[in-house]
């Protein structure tokens, strides 16, 4: 396993390498538990964390493991940075202005050190998986205790430690171990993500997460309804299975069992709500169909990112179905599953797009009509194959075809929700608002409401009438 370290500067170090990452075919990892050594129980008691996180919910569950571990270590958090003794951000790597906000943050934690002399750094995340990030880090942030990748964060308790005399960076530039019973401290006590696959085999051309994650490695199934179990004993009421392509589970691992089957046995743990994400349109079988349309605690609400409605430009990210394909799957779920919500994402301005190819985007959004859509400008990342292509089209152009797109889509968000007024919808109850007697949740098909009520409990799932449709929101009162 390649990996390297600042304690080594003389030496060779071997940094993240897109092309073995890419070349790689048998993979080679193993399953272990998490155990802590008691050395470090309690080792930094009295010291605060400020933590941030950018990006996915993959980089949010993460976020919730790392502050487990730090908890046993002693630390507490803190949400001003100025207080921290320890300022560690797990960043995203999908766009660069994720990429900018981490390096401003960097910046400012540089200045507060200049007067706080024993404030510790870290960088972890998607980010530290790159190798240019890292010969930056190196080069220009000596200021920095410490880089962690994705694969080994469970180690932070040793580079933690090692960090106070040099600086550590620990990256594996292949795949990590599958580390089960890591601790966690959940954001919320109603809703859970639960990891079942790691990292992707699809290589879209313009995508880093098979570098940045590795190659797609999924967690034996016993595992993953042993952690459901203790959350639904724990009075938990969603689940959200995770993954980079959750719908490739199980393809590394057994011959019979996928995620219309691992989909199944959660349902039939009778947990309320089950969701799942993200989904990767190539592998969406007509066996997940049919098992979310079976088990009513499936909620009906499916990401299914799209990407393009050009054939040109799917050919060209490497997305390896049409637009006609898509539309079949797309329509299918329609037909098959009932009051299904379907959700995308969009890409504008990929090198080499031309006006044609956007208004068949438009076209595929138009007979779509999607509940929701998370829309971006095609953002260059160092190393993958798109960011070799040829790219002509303008700063302008690109940001003009953002906001036309993002103008039909909020027609559709907005028309969706009207149809719901005057109907009543399962909310599971989330928080409370500053005003009184007023909650909001989601729905099940993953629509914020924001409702009123008296005496409702926090984490209780009630039926809301709605009343009124807002383009991003809906607001309703408790059904009697």
């Amino acid at each position: 396993m390649l990996k390297y370290n600042c304690l080594e500067r003389s030496g060779v170090m071997h940094l993240p390498d897109f092309k073995v990452a890419r070349s790689s075919e048998k993979i080679d990892y193993k399953k272990k538990d998490y155990k802590l050594d008691s050395k470090y129980l309690g080792k930094y008691k009295g010291k605060k964390c400020y933590l941030k996180t950018y990006g996915c919910q993959m980089n949010e569950h993460d976020s919730e493991n790392i502050k487990g571990i730090l908890e046993l270590l002693g630390f507490s958090f803190t949400e001003n940075i100025e207080e921290a003794d320890l300022v560690l951000l797990n960043t995203c790597s999908i766009r660069e202005n994720a990429h900018n906000k981490a390096f401003g943050l960097l910046g400012k934690a540089k200045h507060i050190k200049e007067s706080k002399r024993d404030l510790m750094i870290g960088l972890c995340g998607c980010m530290a998986q790159e190798e240019i990030v890292v010969n930056t880090i190196m080069k220009k942030y000596p200021f920095v205790n410490f880089v962690i990748g994705t694969h080994n964060f469970y180690q932070l308790p040793e580079i933690l430690e090692n960090s106070e005399e040099k600086q550590q960076i620990e990256v594996y530039s292949r795949e990590g171990d599958l580390i089960e019973d890591l601790p966690v401290d959940r954001t919320s006590k109603y809703k859970a993500y639960v990891n079942i696959i790691y990292g992707c085999d699809k290589f879209c051309t313009y995508c880093i997460v098979p570098y940045t994650r590795g190659r797609q490695r999924s967690r034996e199934k016993e595992d993953i309804l042993k952690e459901i179990d203790n959350l639904i004993k724990e009075g938990y009421k969603e689940v959200t299975l995770l993954g980079q392509n959750v719908n490739a589970y199980g393809k590394d691992l057994y011959d019979d069992y996928s995620l219309a089957e691992l989909l199944e046995d959660v349902a039939k743990t009778n947990i309320p709500r089950i969701r799942f994400m993200t989904s990767h349109p190539w592998d969406f079988t007509d066996d997940m169909i049919e098992v979310i349309a079976k088990y009513p605690n499936i909620m009906p609400s499916v990401h299914l990112p799209v990407q393009s409605g050009s054939d040109r430009i799917l050919k060209l990210m490497g997305r390896r179905y049409t637009k006609d394909k898509y539309l079949t799957l797309f329509h299918k779920m329609k037909e098959m599953i009932p009051n299904v919500a379907i959700s995308t994402d969009i890409i504008v301005g990929f090198p080499g797009e031309s006006e044609e190819d956007f208004e068949e985007t438009l076209k595929l959004v138009r007979e779509c009509k999607y509940d929701n859509a998370y829309t971006f400008i095609y953002s260059p990342r160092v190393g993958t194959p798109a960011s070799r292509l040829p790219d002509n089209i303008t700063k302008e152009e690109k940001e003009q075809r953002l906001y036309k797109l993002n103008e039909i889509v909020n027609t559709y968000f907005r028309e969706n929700n009207e149809k719901l007024v005057g109907k009543k919808v399962p909310v599971l109850v989330e928080g409370i608002s500053d005003k009184k007697n007023e909650y909001f949740g989601y729905s099940d098909t993953n629509k914020l409401i924001n409702f009123i009520g008296e005496d409702v409990k926090l984490g209780s799932i009630v039926l809301v009438e709605i009343i009124e449709a807002k383009t991003w929101s809906l607001d309703g009162k408790v059904s009697k």
